[in-house]
């Protein structure tokens, strides 16, 4: 039995795979232990998993939902810039309390999200190994390939790499002050330096819950890099809820049912909810509307067409339902349509959104509209375009057998156990 920590965003998107991964270790006998701030303890609790709470001094019980109401106003660069000043301070907070705290617990392992950067240190720190779990989009970086913030197309001229290399460039510029803090520390520890950013992925695995058949060609990434597919729970149920109000399935009337949602964090769009309601009012199907903000206690606002609209919704009953998923982007929403094998229109706000929503239409699972295009007919005519050309379902389903083939939070959790057990670097094809 091994006992393993979990250092990951506060971020729903993230702590819910991290959890499905973790809860499959501990059906396995070992012993997972959360470290993270008060407020995402009370959203724990029925993940089963153990919690130690670290950070209390900078992030106070309700800085998280202040944070989240923040994030959820804005979006592009000014979002990204917020969340990198977020990890930031996580970041510095990290560094402060966890080796302590890692050490009180007897943790013997970590399980490291690839965007909580200073993780690989604190395991080098402290002489514990670590695998890398690539939650949301991955950040590995090529030449070939766009940079996770943009919605750039896939393109193999040269002026698509001159691009490419410019919006890294970009990135790196943004990034530079956590990426400083990690150099810092690990100078002022007696670590070794990185010899570049991806170095921080460790060595033993890198696990990503992407199928490889959604992602851009890749040529440079190291030979511990897995493509699991989803870490999702195989009763369909997110282990991290964040609303126990049941949905009223009782109002659903049997027409061909459209989903859609903004996510938890990029949800304070009301104009958003407004355009998908008018786009879809004149199609003969019915429009379900999570808004993502389970704190609202009643709806002040209607909505064209009388779609049926809820705070929360247990999302992948829904979906699994339906015909189309409407969606910002965000990766578990996306990997829920597709193990489904719905197809997709996406709406990416910020972050790592506009690269999955790229990857959506690549892989011709669906459509995506930029904010800058975002407008009722637009929107109309691509939601009329993946509803009635069958070629984005046939993708979709195609996505859904290579999820399927991908092994999931078993093969993860294999890749895990023998990376720990053997201390030795786990290659993609070690695992079979």
């Amino acid at each position: 039995m091994t006992h393993f920590g979990i250092l990951c965003p506060a971020a729903i998107g993230h702590l819910n795979p991290m959890f499905v991964l973790g809860r499959e270790l501990k059906r396995r006998g070992h012993r997972v232990t959360l470290f993270h701030i008060p407020d995402v303890q009370s959203k724990v609790d029925k993940a089963g998993l153990e919690f130690w709470k670290i950070g209390e001094a900078e992030f106070s019980p309700g800085t998280l939902e202040v944070m989240y109401k923040q994030l959820g106003e804005l979006s592009g660069m000014a979002a990204l810039n917020f969340t990198i000043d977020w990890l930031e301070k996580e970041t510095k907070m990290l560094f402060g309390e966890a080796p302590t705290a890692i050490s009180k617990a007897g943790i013997e392992a970590l399980l490291v999200d690839q965007v909580t950067i200073g993780g690989g240190t604190i395991a080098d720190f402290l002489k514990i190994p670590f695998i890398t779990v690539c939650n949301a989009l991955l950040i590995n970086r090529e030449p070939g390939v766009p940079p996770y913030f943009t919605n750039w197309e896939y393109n193999t001229a040269w002026l698509s790499t001159l691009r490419n290399r410019a919006g890294n460039f970009l990135l790196n510029q943004l990034s530079q002050k956590i990426w400083k803090l990690v150099a810092d520390q690990r100078r002022q520890w007696n670590l070794a330096n990185y010899t570049c950013r991806d170095d921080a992925g460790g060595k033993l695995a890198q696990i990503c819950q992407l199928p490889a058949e959604f992602d851009f060609p890749r040529v440079r990434l190291p030979k511990t890099f897995h493509y699991t597919g989803p870490l999702q729970d195989p009763s369909g149920l997110e282990p991290l809820s964040l609303s126990p109000m049941p949905f009223p399935f009782e109002k659903l009337n049997g027409k061909p049912l459209i989903y859609a949602a903004l996510g938890t964090l990029q949800n304070r769009k009301q104009e958003i909810f407004q355009m998908i309601a008018e786009a879809s009012m004149e199609l003969d199907v019915q429009l379900v509307i999570s808004l993502g903000q389970p704190q609202i206690k009643e709806l002040d606002f209607n909505l064209a067409g009388s779609p049926v609209v809820v705070p929360y919704a247990p999302q992948q009953q829904l979906i699994s339902q339906s015909v189309l998923t409407i969606t910002h982007g965000g990766m578990n929403a996306v990997l829920g349509a597709l193990s489904s094998g719905v197809p997709l229109v996406a709406i990416p706000i910020t972050n790592e959104q506009p690269g999955i929503a790229s990857r959506i239409a690549y892989t011709g699972a669906g459509e995506f509209l930029p904010l800058s295009r975002l407008n009722v007919t637009s929107l109309q005519e691509i939601i009329k375009r993946v509803l009635t050309e069958y070629s984005y379902k046939q993708n979709a389903l195609r996505l859904k057998e290579a999820i399927v083939r991908a092994g999931g939070v078993n093969y993860a959790a294999d890749i895990v156990e023998k990376a720990i057990y053997t201390r030795k670097p786990i290659l993609f094809d070690q695992i079979n």
